[in-house]
């Protein structure tokens, strides 16, 4: 069904569940009269649960949960972010690339780890899920769609810990079974805890959503798709994708719309709200570098842009790749780029010399009001591409650097289009070939580009991937695609990103110059698959094993 799922935090006043602890394993859960008063009352509980509706305003490409250094995509062949000065922000998600010493636990567990956070986030789920148990009274239907909105955001944090670690220290709503000194559960004991989290909540949770915006089965559903496929449970994948099938939600006829506020491929969505101090900066580090300097702040904008690598991952409009050979010439060339003839999906993702932008076009290049800047020899790389390119995709065209306003476009957590991906990829690795074509078709007939037919093995997956690194660009995913295939060692190592040097010549023509945006070969170490555990937690915890052998 076309419904709008809008999220905003509340203030909680009534909340002894969330302040009682400062990690999982205080071992002194709150039983008060506070408590009492929390789930007295349909009110007060659902007020609680928004607690755990705010954490969402972390998780995805607006905020630094997923990697605390920026966007995923930075970490691979789509981004480039600008700068190599030391310390900052544009700095670090270079270094992790390029591998190295560097990567010690340590350092990977600062800007990669989210244990302790995550775990006090399972307690207090727990924490309701206990008191909502002992201290409430609602009828049946009340109480199971109570219990699945705790239970689909524990689930969502287990699936976070387990992509990151595979292995999880599992706990349920019984208190009493806490302990400082507790194993590691194995990874299928972890990914059948998620499954049975996501499968109770997609069961009770309604179908539609009041304007409050509270999560519905097609949020479960859809987290449970995507979770699946990270431990290979093919039949998951497909049991929930089907569920998500019969629910009404259709493509938007326009590629660009689908990350609008309530179409009717959003399955669930978390809407940010300047005026309750919910905001995100978004715009601030990946808008054109012109923006800013229009509003007279010439340093905001142009942190990471795309590779021309990218955008050669592009088709044309009819179907095919485009030859690049005449742009990969470090001499120049005054043809200008195909640009025009690449599918609709480049244009409303990518913006390039000449796009239209904020009733203006786009400059990238040297001299240009968008800029253009040397990788990492530029002292001030801020406000500038390094590429040649800026995101067009999730930046709010809306956004005004000169009255310092804040970012409040919403991010679409889930979306049909990856939930079709999701089944597709299911269905071929069960062997259905058919199905798969038929549900990457899907995607492909929303922009017009031509079905695929008659491929399988190694084609298809390739087919596969190449779907999702477009349709899904730059929505956090692709980094953990990648990682959870098993083909960021080699796509990730050995290689360097590039991007076009665009200068204008007095005739009013342009002369691109493929350069090099990197000055040393990316590097992705194999142990880089399984992110290590704190050493704080391993110093305190005597049963949990010790850390895993690739990081000792």
């Amino acid at each position: 069904m076309k419904t709008k799922y809008i999220i905003r935090i509340l203030t909680i006043t009534l909340l002894g569940i969330i302040t009682s602890c400062n990690g999982y394993l205080d071992l002194n859960p709150t039983d008060k009269t506070s408590d009492k008063l929390v789930w007295s009352t349909e009110d007060n509980a659902n007020l609680a649960i928004n607690y755990f509706y705010s954490s969402l305003a972390d998780i995805g490409s607006y905020n630094t949960y997923e990697c605390l250094a920026g966007m995923t995509e930075g970490l691979t062949d789509e981004l480039k972010y600008s700068s190599m000065t030391y310390n900052a922000l544009m700095y670090i998600p270079n270094e992790i690339s390029y591998g190295g010493s560097v990567l010690t636990s340590t350092y990977v567990d600062a800007y990669f780890g989210v244990w302790n956070t995550t775990y006090t986030l399972i307690r207090r789920v727990n924490e309701a899920l206990s008191d909502l148990e002992k201290y409430g009274s609602f009828n049946e239907e009340t109480t199971a769609r109570m219990k699945g909105e705790l239970r689909f955001f524990r689930g969502l944090y287990y699936f976070e810990l387990m992509k990151r670690y595979h292995q999880a220290i599992l706990y349920n709503e019984d208190l009493s079974k806490i302990s400082t000194n507790k194993a590691l559960n194995t990874e299928e004991e972890g990914w059948n805890f998620i499954y049975e989290d996501l499968k109770y909540a997609g069961d009770n949770l309604p179908k539609t959503t009041s304007p409050t915006g509270r999560l519905t089965s097609g949020a479960a559903y859809a987290l449970m798709a995507r979770a699946m496929l990270y431990c290979n449970n093919w039949n998951a994948v497909k049991e929930a994708s089907e569920k998500i099938f019969s629910m009404g939600y259709k493509l938007t006829d326009n590629y660009s719309d689908a990350f609008k506020s309530g179409n009717s491929e959003d399955i669930f969505q978390y809407s940010y709200n300047a005026p309750d101090n919910v905001s995100h900066s978004f715009d601030s580090y990946y808008a054109p570098g012109g923006d800013a300097t229009e509003d007279g702040n010439s340093t905001s904008g142009g942190f990471a842009t795309p590779t021309q690598d990218m955008v050669e991952e592009y088709e044309l409009a009819t179907g095919g790749k485009a030859d690049w050979s005449k742009w990969h010439t470090t001499s120049g060339t005054t043809e200008t780029p195909p640009y025009d003839k690449l599918e609709p999906r480049f244009a409303a993702t990518i913006l390039y010399n000449g796009s239209s932008w904020k009733g203006r076009t786009i400059e990238p290049y040297i001299g240009g009001i968008d800029g253009w800047c040397t990788w990492e020899t530029d002292a001030t790389p801020e406000g500038r591409t390094t590429t040649g390119y800026y995101l067009r995709k999730l930046v709010d065209e809306t956004h005004n650097f000169s009255k310092g306003q804040a970012s409040t476009q919403p991010w679409i957590a889930f979306r049909l289009a990856e939930v079709y991906l999701n089944y597709a990829e299911a269905c071929y690795r069960s062997g259905d070939n058919s199905s798969a074509i038929k549900y990457i078709n899907k995607i492909r007939e929303r922009v017009n580009l031509p079905d695929l037919s008659g491929i399988s093995g190694d084609n298809l997956f390739a087919a596969l991937r190449h779907e999702r690194k477009i349709e899904l660009a730059f929505e956090g995913l692709y980094y953990w695609d990648m990682r959870r295939w098993g083909l960021s060692t080699t796509a990730f190592t050995d290689i360097r990103r590039h991007g076009l040097k665009i200068e204008k010549n007095s005739d009013g023509t342009f002369t691109y110059t493929y350069v090099n945006v990197d000055n040393e070969d990316l590097h992705y170490p194999n142990k880089m698959n399984r992110f290590p555990i704190p050493l704080d937690e391993i110093e305190n915890n005597k049963n949990i094993g010790g850390q895993f052998s690739e990081w000792k």
